[in-house]
């Protein structure tokens, strides 16, 4: 075995993979290197005799990483040590020496392999009468199936503050989980608040934690058009087969097939399939299933069945905690405290708009050459702050109030004194002077033709009870959220 762990050229194998390794880091930095190429190691079979190099890493996941990134640059810069060199084999190692039987090598560069498909570790399953695919890899259906993960968005990168604790929590416990927690797991809230971070986190968990699972992230965009796709070439059992034979299925934006109705009766079906043979299904949304418009009954009841967790509207601390550790991670060290509370509380749209003012100001600071304050803020983001300072109207928080109460809009006129109608009523006229700067008279005015005096006394009662009673105080600071965002 001693040959087969030294180069053509007498040199070991092992000195020029020290070299190999340290070219790596200068080409792809630091950061891509500890997280992707630093767990590389020479495999037992070293540089066989046909020029191929074996490589290890500890799980299938990185194996398929680095060979879809990394594996042109990788074979050359090999090639430069060692001119016999032809391809760079790379296997998975869980534990020990690589053995044949748990893993399949990834040819990082130059023709296919032709070697033993993996060997998945034994998963028990409901009993299924399915057909289940026998010819095709199945490595190769979830690489087909599924979008790619963004790397930047794990559970350490994640934020978590009052507003998204619940989804966080759930999404950790359904990705750690050996056994299906949650079926299905629903995230939802609105554009930039986390749902597809969170989605990402998941996927990534499971694929270190459980390799063996295949695990398919996709649109529901995708899925329709791949449905589509099916119909079109009259593959509907391929298409049917690929999908039921996934461990978990994580459908984004879900909203996406709202009057599809062909592509929601397969949805339909392959989340019944799935649920049968106790796979998991994670699904997003931008609302909760039971406001979904244009998706059937049938399917707003099925996506409720598991748990329901929303993301609300960030406040303050979370947006200037989300700005701090972007700023951390990102060595912007020129940023001030006092810029970064003004982005917090001037942008509070979403997540997407408040990163995207923190580069933006970092890009001025170094393009320009001049140091970052809350006026030259103010100057570049002269657009994004426009946008984000939309007025509120009366006429909104009325609909928004009677909507969360459960109340007729016509409720907010009428002269009726029930308790249940009155209280959203004073709980509208206290947000219509907090958010608007409309004066009392015009606010009773837009309350039915109210006095002044009556605006006022809402206004004294809601305060009172905010005080006394913590959640009724939540219930108010989250109205105000969505009306802000």
């Amino acid at each position: 075995m001693e040959s087969a762990r030294a180069g053509q050229n007498g040199e070991p194998l092992d000195v020029q993979w020290q070299r190999v390794r340290a070219r790596l880091r200068v080409s792809f930095g630091d950061a891509a290197f500890n997280s992707w190429l630093k767990p590389l190691a020479l495999a037992d079979e070293g540089l066989a005799d046909d020029g191929d190099v074996h490589l290890a890493v500890p799980t299938r996941f990185m194996r398929d990483w680095v060979a879809n990134h990394y594996s042109e640059r990788l074979r050359e810069i090999w090639r430069l040590e060692n001119a016999a060199v032809r391809r760079v084999v790379i296997h998975v190692r869980p534990t020990g020496a690589i053995q044949a039987s748990q893993a399949k090598p990834m040819i990082a560069a130059g023709e296919q392999s032709m070697a033993t498909p993996i060997v998945r570790p034994a998963v028990t399953r409901a009993p299924s009468t399915l057909p289940t695919l026998q010819v095709r890899d199945m490595d190769d259906i979830e690489r087909e199936l599924s979008a790619p993960l963004d790397p930047r968005f794990t559970f350490d990168s994640f934020i978590t503050g009052k507003s998204n604790e619940l989804a966080r929590a759930a999404a950790l416990r359904v990705a750690e989980s050996p056994t299906v927690t949650y079926n299905p797991l629903f995230l939802y809230g609105g554009v930039g608040l986390g749902k597809t971070h969170l989605m990402h986190a998941i996927g990534w968990h499971i694929r270190q934690r459980f390799p063996e699972r295949r695990v398919v992230y996709l649109s529901a965009e995708k899925f329709m058009y791949q449905f589509i796709r099916a119909l079109r070439f009259k593959d509907t059992m391929a298409f049917k087969e690929q999908f039921r034979s996934v461990d978990v299925l994580m459908i984004d934006d879900i909203q996406f097939i709202a009057g599809k109705e062909s592509t929601q009766e397969e949805f339909f079906h392959t989340f019944n399939a799935l649920c049968d043979q106790n796979r998991q299904i994670i699904v997003s949304g931008d609302r909760s299933p039971s406001d979904l418009e244009g998706i059937e009954e049938r399917m707003r009841s099925r996506l409720g069945w598991g748990l329901v967790a929303d993301i609300h509207p960030t406040d303050f601390e979370l947006r200037l905690s989300i700005l701090q550790a972007k700023a951390e991670k990102n060595g912007l060290t020129n940023i001030p405290q006092d810029v970064l509370e003004f982005l917090a509380r001037r942008i509070t749209s979403n997540v997407r708009e408040l990163e995207g003012a923190l580069n933006r100001i970092s890009a001025y600071a170094s393009l320009v050459g001049k140091p970052v304050t809350v006026t030259s803020a103010q100057e570049v983001l002269q657009d994004l702050l426009r946008a984000n300072d939309r007025k509120v109207t009366i006429e909104e928080i009325q609909k928004r109030v009677a909507e969360h109460y459960s109340i007729r809009f016509a409720d907010m006129h009428s002269p009726r004194r029930a308790r249940a109608v009155a209280r959203p009523r004073q709980v509208a006229m206290y947000l219509a002077k907090q958010l608007t700067s409309r004066s009392l008279p015009e606010i009773g005015r837009k309350f039915g033709g109210r006095d002044h005096t009556t605006v006022m006394h809402a206004v004294r009662k809601i305060e009172e009870l905010r005080e006394i009673d913590a959640a009724f105080a939540e219930d108010i600071d989250l109205l105000r959220r969505k009306l802000e965002s």
